[in-house]
């Protein structure tokens, strides 16, 4: 079975569904990995619709997982299709969303560790628990395979216990999980954009050591090209956005609308392509 190692394939695998990311994400997905990898390498997209992916994206259809989607609770359950049979692609995947930008070589992500370890980010939304980040992991096809049968038997109470998809991985992987080295993932939100007041003065730059970037929430990286803090943001220079501080047309609190604002991030644009 490939494993990424000693010349094998490196398979990294992504899920759409639905309507909110169109096939230039994934189509960027697949030119920012061509660039950041040690070939050979194939990306396989699990889709309900394969329709304008670039011809080497190795199109399959979403897994077969009966459940019943929770409805009340917040995270990417149909992430949970991924962690069992994924019919012709065996052994170990490295798992990307759809709106990473990758910064730099990704080759270590399939060196680190153990073959037959689980590896997830980590998640800095919540620095006093020890939980994943999903954004960006690593498994050996099955392994998780587990976790569907927990899920399966009562998906709204799981949902409810553990709100989000990661912190059930994280505390319910057989054998446990372990982490990427620090650095190599950043939180865009988090990370790379500057500070208040600085956020007004200069644009998100790229952490050292960064290999992949990652997009949690509703900021996107059509946003940070843009410079707006979500798709629904209207991008404003400094100065206007500012004076809305005190106006009438202002959608959240004073230091949220303070600290939510960000410049245009020419990184973004020159690296999240074809």
């Amino acid at each position: 079975m490939s494993d990424g190692r000693n010349g094998s394939v490196k398979q990294i695998i992504c899920i759409k569904w639905g309507s909110k990311f169109g096939p230039e994400y994934v189509n960027r997905l697949h030119g920012m990995i061509a660039r950041n990898i040690t070939p050979p390498f194939r990306l396989y997209c699990f889709t309900d619709d394969g329709s304008g992916l670039h011809p080497d994206i190795a199109v399959r259809p979403l897994p077969e997982f009966d459940y019943k989607a929770p409805e009340r609770t917040r995270g990417k359950w149909p992430k949970s299709r991924l962690w069992g049979d994924l019919g012709d692609v065996t052994g170990v995947v490295l798992f990307l969303d759809l709106d990473v930008v990758v910064t730099g070589n990704i080759d270590g992500f399939f060196e680190y560790g153990d073959p037959d370890d689980t590896i997830l980010g980590r998640n800095l939304n919540t620095p006093f628990e020890r939980m994943g980040q999903t954004s960006v992991y690593r498994m050996r096809v099955g392994k998780l395979a587990p976790l569907q049968d927990i899920f399966r038997a009562d998906p709204q109470g799981v949902a409810d216990t553990y709100r989000y998809e990661q912190r059930f991985v994280t505390r319910n992987a057989p054998g446990g999980v372990k982490f990427w080295p620090l650095r190599w993932m950043a939180h865009f939100r988090l990370q790379c954009v500057p500070i208040f007041p600085l956020n007004y003065m200069k644009e998100p730059h790229i952490p050292r050591g960064a290999k992949i970037v990652i997009f949690p929430g509703n900021l996107n990286p059509p946003d940070a090209i843009a410079g707006r803090w979500d798709e629904h943001a209207t991008p404003r220079p400094p100065l206007d956005h500012l004076r809305a501080t005190f106006g009438k047309d202002r959608r959240e609190g004073l230091v949220k609308h303070l600290r939510h604002y960000l410049r245009p991030t020419t990184w973004v644009a020159s690296m999240w392509r074809e």
